[in-house]
This record gives structure tokens, C-alpha cells and sequence, in this order.
């Protein structure tokens, strides 16, 4: 199994000769391409019009495809609720996640240290949204199993949050939406192996530490510092609705406070981001499809912030000024 992820070999093939940028021909970076055109053009046009004083049909929906939870608009027609599903069904994303990137996580641990073959069908999915494996360079597979193995631990995390720490109230998010965060978690460990060709080299442990460069720690560091931060917002916004005990006593939302809520509205939005950027450094910042979907996370968790900031000015008369939405200092 041969992974790009190496600096030094992305711009050469294996005979030698030069090779298209990584992504060149993948289906799955233009899926992630139009994704990212999409999303941004939602945050412009939601961030340039004055929406409170639309109220076409066309307006109405955009709306409600862009809104979910607390920031869902108060009254809504009937024919746009009969789209809603529960916003506690979050975890189905990660138990998806959990079960589909485990999977491949297996199966790459497998194929690297065993020589085992992928699964004819695995194969064929990789190839559908790989369309140009003959493009792929090598030596990365440490970057593979480093990005697989901490996106599985991150959506882990996330499922057991939602499980057992996380208090969601009656909000509802939209169906496109939903069907949407099935693709996403689905599409992730595939545009991981976007720079992978299926020649199933085995390698041995200390083939794998000698591929160890200063990216890898940095982006593990990185990493682990997002997490802790996400983690930690997670609990505060559950504890805004607990007693002391653990008790929850409200579904009210109350204005959130502590750690880096005190630099902006959503600070585990921010997290998300800097998780998906440290995976980004375990390539060495070589993996351009990947970049596509990071760029996907940063307008996508963009408009969410916006949104959300926008409810708490709305809600909390003495909102704190200086907080920014979704970037600390600057947005």
C-alpha cells in the first residue's frame, strides 16, 4: 500500500516523471469542491442580505436549509417542519463514523503490516472516487495511519459526548442537513486515502518511525490541544442546564462563559477547525484534496458561528462586545 503524505516525493511519480497535483481526476476532491463553493456562497449571501425583511417563499427556505438548533427561526410554516428531525440525531454522524472510518482504519492497519489485500468491494468504492491511482506518489503511509487513527479517536469522542455529556433540547435540524453530515462522515476517511495506491507494501514498525518528520508531532500536538479545548465547551454548554449535582434543570439557553468563550461565541467550533487543520499538518500540508475539505469546515462552521452569534446578541442584552463569532481576534 503506497500513501502520499512525504514533502519531499509530492511532486514526482514513481518512474520518475512529474505528476499531476494530488487530486487531479479524484471525484472526491470535486465533491468537496462544490461543497465549498456552495457553503461560502451561503455565508455571503446570508452575511450581505438583510433577511429579517424577506419574507418570499425563496428566502423562507434558504433560511431554513442554513439554520438549525437555537438559531431555527420562531414561527415556520407547516411544509418547512415536516423537514425537521431531531437535533439530538447528531450522533448518528459519529456512530457512522465510528463504524465506516474504523473499517478502514482496519484495513489500512491490516494491508501495512500484514500485505493483506483490501476487500474487492472496498477496493471498488476507493476507486469510483479515486479516479487517477496511477497519480499517486509514496512513502506517507505514517501520515495515513496517524490521520485515520485520530479521526476515529476525534469522532469516538464526539459520539460518547453526545451520548453522555451533551444536553440537546427540542431543537430540530433539516433534513437535507442531515443527509448531508451522512456524506460528510462517510466521504472522511475516503478523502484521507485520496493520494492511495492499492500495492499493499508491507511495512514494519521501524519502517514506519523512520518516516517520523516535525509535522507529524506538530500536528499531533495541535491536535490534542483542539480537542481538549472542544471538549472542555462541550461541557460548560451542558452544565449551563445542570445543578451542581449533574441534575439538568433547564432546557433554557443561557449565555456561556469560561475558557475560550471568552474569546468567541463558538469556541468548539473553532476547535473543529484547528482538529481538521492538524490532520492537514500530519501530510506535511501536501494533501490538496484534504485541503478542499478543510476549507468545507471553515465556511460551514462559519455560517453556523455567524448564525449563533447573531441569536446570543439577540437574546442577552449584555452580551459581551468584544467576542468575536468563530475566530479569536478576528471574525
Amino acid at each position: 500500500m503506497r500513501i502520499c503524505g512525504h514533502p519531499g516525493s509530492a511532486g514526482l511519480h514513481s518512474t520518475g516523471t512529474m505528476q499531476l497535483l494530488p487530486g487531479t481526476g479524484s471525484l472526491v476532491a470535486a465533491l468537496w469542491l462544490l461543497l465549498d463553493v456552495l457553503f461560502l456562497g451561503a455565508l455571503f449571501l446570508h452575511l450581505l442580505g438583510d433577511w429579517s425583511r424577506r419574507r418570499s417563499v425563496l428566502c423562507g427556505v434558504f433560511q431554513d436549509l442554513i439554520r438549525y438548533g437555537k438559531t431555527k427561526l420562531g414561527t415556520r410554516p407547516a411544509w418547512l417542519r415536516c423537514c425537521d428531525l431531531p437535533k439530538r440525531w447528531f450522533w448518528h454522524f459519529y456512530f457512522l463514523s465510528v463504524t465506516w472510518n474504523g473499517v478502514l482504519l482496519g484495513l489500512v492497519v491490516r494491508s501495512l503490516l500484514l500485505g493483506v489485500h483490501f476487500p474487492q468491494w472496498i477496493q471498488q468504492i476507493l476507486h469510483f472516487f479515486h479516479k487517477d491511482p496511477e497519480q499517486k506518489t509514496s512513502d506517507g503511509e505514517l501520515s495515513t495511519l496517524l490521520a485515520l487513527s485520530l479521526l476515529w479517536i476525534h469522532s469516538l469522542r464526539r459520539l460518547l459526548e453526545c451520548l453522555y455529556v451533551s444536553v440537546y433540547s427540542a431543537g430540530v435540524i433539516h433534513l437535507a442537513q442531515y443527509g448531508l453530515g451522512i456524506v460528510y462522515y462517510f466521504l472522511l476517511g475516503i478523502t484521507v486515502l485520496d493520494h492511495t495506491q492499492m500495492d499493499y507494501r508491507k511495512v514494519t514498525v521501524q519502517e514506519l518511525l523512520l518516516q517520523l518528520h516535525w509535522y507529524h508531532i506538530f500536528g499531533f500536538l495541535l491536535y490534542t490541544w483542539a480537542s481538549f479545548h472542544q471538549s472542555r465547551c462541550h461541557m460548560i454548554l451542558a452544565n449551563l442546564r445542570k445543578d451542581k449535582s449533574g441534575n439538568i434543570v433547564t432546557m433554557k439557553h443561557v449565555m456561556p462563559s469560561g475558557d475560550w468563550f471568552e474569546k468567541v461565541s463558538c469556541p468548539h467550533y473553532f476547535a473543529e477547525l484547528l482538529i481538521y487543520i492538524s490532520v492537514a499538518f500530519l501530510f506535511g500540508l501536501t494533501h490538496v484534496t484534504w485541503w478542499l475539505l478543510v476549507l468545507f469546515v471553515l465556511f460551514n462552521q462559519s455560517l453556523a458561528a455567524v448564525l449563533c452569534h447573531e441569536f446570543y446578541h439577540q437574546k442577552f442584552d449584555s452580551y459581551p462586545a468584544q467576542r468575536k463569532a468563530f475566530i479569536p481576534f478576528l471574525f
